[in-house]
């Protein structure tokens, strides 16, 4: 968030599941989390100190415990703005140019936009033309070295229409639609990105922080 924050988006949306509750509590005792602030308790009073809070808009949905990548998107419909949306994992990181990205998606003019990295990988695979147009997209694939979603993605509303419901992935039956229909586009990036899916990916991000090293870190 602090990374979409730095290219001046500051209005999310958070679809919520596993434990949804101790993310509404933190947002709402934000500044506890986050801030320095002093109590009177003679008064019942708080103060924050340090006034360097974000200037977010934050919009917590219970979007389902079971409820799949595409059901939790199309449940929360009704709260996006607009006809275009960013839309990420929240479990990936990397130092793509957001604003580029949205220049590039508003001058193609397709559905969605996929942010596509080369790693070798088990992640969704794509074949893309030389203009851009993505081909096929196959997801978990085991091929190494190909090109992937790394996911961060800029969608138009209308993208929620190939959603049927809670029990739609995303990344399964929407998106072989989408790249049948020539509505996906992929948004080329060589810098930085790397998942956390395991222990060892987060130990590895965490050394990149804590030493100063951290690619995404703009603000």
């Amino acid at each position: 968030m602090k990374y979409y924050s730095s290219y001046g988006f500051d209005d999310f949306i958070i679809c919520l599941g596993y434990k949804q509750y101790m993310i509404k509590e933190y947002f709402a005792n934000y500044f506890l989390h986050t801030l320095n602030v002093k109590f009177d308790l003679s008064n019942n009073r708080m103060e924050v100190l340090n006034h360097s809070g974000e200037s977010w808009k934050v919009t917590l949905v219970d979007t389902g415990l079971n409820t799949m990548t595409g059901g939790r998107i199309k449940r929360v419909r009704n709260y996006i703005d607009g006809d275009t949306f960013m839309l990420t994992y929240g479990d990936g990181l990397s130092d793509v140019d957001l604003n580029k990205e949205l220049e590039f998606h508003k001058k193609h003019g397709e559905l969605l936009t996929l942010t596509t990295v080369s790693v070798a990988s088990a992640k969704g695979v794509m074949d893309i033309e030389a203009s851009g147009n993505v081909k096929s997209f196959r997801e978990k694939s085991s091929d190494g070295g190909a090109l992937i979603n790394g996911g961060y993605m800029i969608c138009n509303k209308k993208v929620i229409d190939y959603i049927d419901g809670d029990n739609t992935a995303f990344e399964k039956e929407p998106f072989q639609r989408i790249v049948k229909d020539k509505e996906m586009m992929a948004f080329k990036h060589n810098g930085f990105w790397q998942c956390m899916d395991t222990q060892r990916e987060m130990k590895y991000l965490i050394d990149l922080w804590e030493k100063g090293n951290a690619p995404w870190k703009r603000w």
